[in-house]
């Protein structure tokens, strides 16, 4: 299948900047598989289309302020970083803060190469992967951690050009919780407090899972063939309650709605026979058209950057010519795209 099958012109002036204020009245597109018809509506007319029969899954992660900026300790020349995760992939630990840090940077870093990020901080290129660098800090543990923390800035997609304090306060879900994604789960960002209170009191059931969103989930597709694609893995975390909830509800027949494509690679990866199992492990499943959904039965998404893994596997899930004919409609509307940009609703 070629790449330019899911290629679209998108004018530049419809690239969201900042979030709408508040998050729920952004716009929303409702696209009904079956029907083919598409509505125009806010998102916090979503919960008319929401009923006690429905189950929203979230993807709780939150975003690590992991973009650091120093200087080249040879030159003074000015070098970035962005930490992706610890180099020990056996676990996901955000917790103990090692010295050594899988991270993808710029300009030229080559092994040996000494950074200074402040009086305190400083770190060593240690070894040249694919895409990625393995850093090795000067610190570690809390001393490691707080520094970061104090230094570090939420590192928003390059799409996004007019950066304001708002943006980088603006770019986390309100439910995020578990520390350890490099970038947000942005079809959650519609959600407001008030928004799932009401969801709430409308006995729909809410579950989270966990993703820590990697490089898996925007880096370019750089073949041909999307078949010749290889996902970068993203660890996940599905427990066995939430498990054990979701199954049940699949067995009464409800509605197993995915928050985001991050919701529907854990689900699906987790899914066997109708049914899914608790795992805590890395996933690289690549969602294109001509997959099988196991679990998922309605998702909710923001409008994806063309030729992008998310556009591919939102095809999957409402057919290509469909997902085309919606996104033409949007541009025509002039709808907002990208993590600030308004939503869809594919049921």
């Amino acid at each position: 299948m070629n790449i330019s099958l899911f290629d679209y012109h998108l004018p530049k002036e419809l690239i969201a900047q900042e979030p709408i204020e508040p998050r729920d009245h952004s716009r929303l597109l409702i696209l009904n598989r079956k029907t083919r018809v598409i509505e125009h509506k806010h998102f916090y007319n979503i919960i008319d289309y929401l009923s006690d029969n429905d189950v929203l899954v979230f993807n709780d992660s939150k975003v690590v302020p992991g973009r650091l900026y120093g200087k080249k300790a040879n030159t003074q020349h000015k070098a970035e970083i962005l930490l992706i995760r610890p180099e020990n992939k056996q676990v996901f630990d955000f917790v103990s803060w090692p010295q050594r840090w899988v991270i993808i940077g710029k300009p030229g870093l080559k092994e040996g190469q000494k950074i200074k990020f402040t009086s305190n901080l400083s770190g060593t290129i240690e070894k040249k992967l694919n895409y990625e660098r393995i850093i090795c800090f000067n610190q570690q543990g809390e001393e490691l951690k707080r520094e970061i923390l104090s230094l570090g800035q939420v590192p928003l997609p390059p799409y996004i050009t007019k950066l304001n304090r708002r943006s980088f306060k603006e770019y986390q879900t309100v439910y995020a919780k578990k520390l350890g994604s490099v970038a947000a789960p942005t079809a959650g960002f519609h959600f407001t407090q008030n928004l799932l209170n009401k969801i709430k009191e409308k006995k729909i059931q809410l579950e989270f899972i966990t993703l820590y969103v990697g490089l898996g989930t925007f880096l370019p597709v750089k073949v041909q063939n999307i078949e010749d694609h290889q996902m970068y893995s993203e660890f996940f975390e599905l427990n066995q309650k939430t498990a054990s909830r979701l199954n049940q509800a699949k067995k009464e027949g409800k509605r197993i709605i995915a928050v985001g494509t991050t919701v529907v690679r854990v689900l699906e990866t987790c899914a066997h026979n109708s049914k899914i199992e608790p795992k805590q492990e890395w996933t690289n499943l690549f969602i294109y058209p001509g997959y099988k959904f196991k679990f998922v039965d309605a998702l909710i998404t923001n409008f994806h950057l063309p030729k992008s893994t998310l556009l591919m596997l939102v095809s999957a899930f409402a057919t290509r010519d469909l997902i085309l004919k919606a996104y033409e409609e949007a541009i025509a509307r002039k709808y907002r795209f990208f993590s600030f940009g308004d939503a869809m609703f594919i049921i």
